[in-house]
């Protein structure tokens, strides 16, 4: 693993106890690093999204991480008290949440001003299609790469497991307040 994958990812990967996924999660982001123009420094700066204008303190990283924790706590909730009714696979759900934007990494660029866009490329495949193209290389199974593919609203089209709603779920909690809020 990367020292700059490290950096972002650490605490978070350290949470996967199945090492072939978390190798396998962190080769992802290796790969996503190394072909976009977008550096380590450059996601704790830009805005998570870019639907909701360039006064957004909040960061590609506070959201990723945030995202990554909710489910998580989520996750450990619904094993405690749910009887093994809805069990959480909680490797391939902390995966699957570290990597649901990874994808994002091929769809932006820096105009420039330094501002992140959408590129080229991600105005014709968005992240949740480059992120499960990214993940199958470099050796994510399919339970993890759902996630992805149905993290945002292409998901709307298929049937989710519980660790895809879970990671949807904290994923939008996180952005529709911010797009969508009542102003009084």
């Amino acid at each position: 693993m990367t020292e700059e994958v490290k950096k972002l990812w650490g605490e978070e990967l350290s949470w996967i106890k199945d090492n072939k996924l978390r190798e396998a999660v962190a080769k992802t982001w290796e790969t996503a690093l190394e072909r976009s123009v977008l550096i380590v420094n450059d996601l704790k700066t830009i805005p998570f999204t870019l639907l909701c204008g360039p006064d957004l303190k909040v960061t590609f990283m506070d959201h990723k991480v945030s995202v990554v924790h909710i489910a998580r706590d989520a996750g450990n909730q619904i094993n405690k008290f749910y009887h093994g009714e809805l069990p959480v696979n909680m490797d391939v759900l902390i995966a699957g949440a570290i990597l649901a934007d990874v994808g994002k990494l091929l769809e932006y660029v820096l105009d420039d001003n330094g501002k992140a866009v959408q590129g080229t490329y991600g105005k014709y495949l968005r992240h949740p299609f480059s992120g499960v193209s990214l993940a199958e290389e470099c050796g994510v199974p399919a339970e993890v790469c759902h996630i992805i593919a149905s993290h945002a609203g292409e998901g709307n089209m298929v049937k989710r497991t519980t660790e895809a709603y879970i990671v949807h779920h904290a994923d939008f909690m996180t952005f529709l307040p911010f797009k969508d809020r009542l102003i009084v």
